[in-house]
């Protein structure tokens, strides 16, 4: 589907009539208010824009809407009349579908079994799963999810399990589908199927709040839009025409904030200037291959470079992160790290300074229920870090308080890490893999699901991380936003089909050549 504005749907609905507001709504947490006075009003057959910094108090009134958290002050209206929802639970079978960022996927339950978490369809009297293919394929398909029912859900890759989410909140039947972050692991072809889903469940008069740090997601897909700023309204309901990039980015961030700000550290060069002089080489890549996902691929990546990997979904970009971070073992060719190691495991590769940032945070990258500084030195205070060196606790505590300082984490090291917003979640994990001092550090998505500030501030941290220290660190970089990779890197390696097919850098490097290249050959 092309890029633009995905337009009204094809048989006009009913017209537009509220299904689900918010008035007034204000909520504290320990006597500090993340939401003040704030609304929103969902329309059926529109897709309204929800968008905000992290903290801005967009998971907050999410929460509110969906039954989550109750507000303290304001009300939550349903088809005109007040509602308090006391669960989650309650406001689905009122028709308010979640599909959160943060995924409640069952890993160790069949996708079937996930699709349909109350329990499987019954004919006869009798659970079927005739009956939840009939049901669930239809939707599966919309979505491009080609999985047997069978699957083992923890099995499916981050994408896919984020399509899994969406596809069942779909089969809820919603009058209200609330998505927030839904493309943030998917990759361009996926976001794509998505925009179509979406045209047709406004179509079937269905309320949707789309919530996005991809700002131009958020002009392609909706039709109004809202803005939060600490806890406040300051653009509530506009249409989506009225509005442009420049207006959205002074709402999130105020006048002071609407201009670009200074980069803290050395960026890649421009395409007409000077090329940045790379070091040594620090990762190499010789006719690897991993059956059914890498064939014969060998890449180079020296220190002082951020080198990009782009694909689309099963491309083979994300298992040349897992081979060179030791996750995966290819079955021929080699793979070296400083020093000539090649690595057998996760720990030998941490050992030998391999840093490995991965997109799922919450899954692979932090204990949520542990305070700050626990997480940030959990590396080193296991053992894993070069020297297997075991510190005290307030050593631990001081090292992690001036990570969080150098990476303006909020907060406070002693919080609990799973109060933070996601975009501080993901800056803790990027401090947790700094403390080993690595000289390789491997990005998986490293701002999914961050704000702009905070995507540009850790967009700085990398480049100062690749030119740090006289010799430099080498990094790689696989992210599903194009434009990241565009910004960040002093070139991109795109694969398919478990293949390297093209290199771009310089003039080259561009969000349009890179997706011509990801996408060659993969028409219709």
């Amino acid at each position: 589907m092309p890029a633009e504005h995905v337009g009204p749907p094809p048989v006009p609905p009913h017209p537009p009539r509220t299904v689900l507001a918010a008035t007034a709504v204000g909520k504290r947490y320990d006597g500090i208010p993340v939401l003040a006075e704030a609304g929103i009003t969902l329309r059926a057959g529109e897709v309204h824009a929800l968008v905000g910094e992290n903290g801005a108090g967009k998971s907050t009134l999410v929460k509110i809407l969906s039954g989550v958290v109750r507000p303290d002050t304001g009300r939550v209206l349903l088809d005109g009349r007040e509602v308090a929802f006391a669960t989650s639970r309650q406001a689905s079978a009122a028709g308010v579908a979640l599909v959160s960022q943060e995924l409640a996927i069952f890993g160790d339950l069949s996708v079937a079994e996930n699709l349909f978490p109350h329990g499987l369809p019954r004919r006869a009297g009798l659970t079927s799963n005739a009956e939840a293919e009939r049901r669930a394929r239809p939707v599966l398909d919309e979505l491009g999810l080609r999985l047997r029912l069978d699957t083992r859900a923890g099995d499916l890759d981050l994408a896919d399990r984020q399509l899994l989410e969406i596809c069942r909140a779909l089969l809820t039947e919603p009058r209200v589908l609330i998505l927030d972050e839904p493309t943030s692991a998917l990759p361009k072809e996926a976001v794509d199927r998505l925009a179509a889903v979406l045209l047709r469940t406004r179509g079937r008069g269905i309320a949707v709040l789309y919530i996005s740090h991809y700002l131009e997601e958020v002009l392609r897909f909706s039709q109004r839009v809202t803005v939060l700023r600490d806890g406040r309204v300051t653009l509530g309901g506009a249409e989506i025409a009225t509005v442009d990039l420049a207006a959205l980015v002074t709402a999130m961030l105020g006048e002071e904030h609407a201009a670009p700000e200074p980069r803290a550290a050395p960026a890649p060069a421009p395409a007409s200037g000077p090329a940045r002089e790379p070091g040594a080489a620090a990762v190499v890549l010789d006719s690897v291959t991993v059956p059914g996902r890498l064939d014969r691929v060998s890449l180079t990546a020296r220190r002082r470079e951020v080198v990009g990997l782009a694909g689309l979904q099963g491309a083979g970009h994300l298992t040349v992160l897992e081979v060179t971070g030791g996750r995966a073992r290819p079955a021929s060719g080699s793979v070296r790290l400083p020093g000539g190691v090649a690595p057998r495991s996760l720990r030998q590769a941490t050992g030998h300074g391999v840093a490995f940032v991965p997109s799922d945070r919450k899954r692979y990258g932090l204990m949520l229920d542990r305070p700050v500084w626990e997480n940030i030195t959990s590396v080193s205070w296991l053992g894993l870090h070069r020297g297997g060196l075991l510190l005290h606790r307030r050593a631990l505590v001081d090292r992690a308080a001036r990570s969080a300082r150098s990476l303006r984490v909020d907060g406070g090291v002693h919080r609990r890490t799973g109060e933070l917003s996601g975009g501080n979640q993901q800056k803790v994990v990027f401090a947790k893999w700094l403390d080993t001092d690595p000289s390789v550090m491997l990005l998986d998505d490293p701002t999914r699901g961050v704000d702009i500030r905070a995507r540009a501030e850790m967009h700085a941290v990398i480049r100062a991380l690749a030119d740090e220290g006289r010799e430099g660190r080498a990094v790689l970089v696989a992210s599903t936003d194009l434009s990241e990779l565009v910004e960040l890197c002093d070139r991109v390696l795109v694969l398919q089909r478990g293949r390297i097919v093209d290199e771009l850098s310089g003039e080259r490097l561009t969000q349009q050549a890179l997706s011509v290249s990801m996408n060659a050959g993969f028409a219709g």
